[in-house]
């Protein structure tokens, strides 16, 4: 169990993905990520979501992700965040988001 003291460490904020390109380097298929988290400005993030979304229909998508683990190196890439999903029957990511259009760094709660 954790206590709400270690929950409102975690920063969860909304944000909007701005660019999409292949990550050939990841050991599973993923995409990099660009994402604009408004006052906490850009943030880069490596997410296998190949399977249920193509880079064109991520541009533009509002994501919710966790803004405040430290940079994780992937390859030559530095995943800044962790955009948020949920693991379907067959153990591929379904996004998080919000199902109205909210300001990138609004903080979940």
């Amino acid at each position: 169990m954790i206590n709400w003291d270690d929950f409102e460490k975690i920063e969860i904020r909304s944000g909007t993905i701005l660019e999409v390109t292949d990550f050939p380097k990841a050991k599973k298929p993923a995409y990099q990520l660009r994402i604009d988290f408004g006052p906490l400005g850009i943030k880069n993030s490596s997410a296998q979501i190949t399977h249920h979304y193509t880079k064109e229909q991520l541009i533009n998508k509002q994501v919710i992700a966790v803004v405040n683990f430290p940079p994780k190196q992937i390859a030559n890439f530095f995943s800044e965040c962790l955009v948020l999903g949920i693991y379907d029957e067959n153990n591929q990511v379904i996004l998080l988001q919000p199902d109205k259009p909210v300001r990138n760094g609004q903080r979940i709660g």
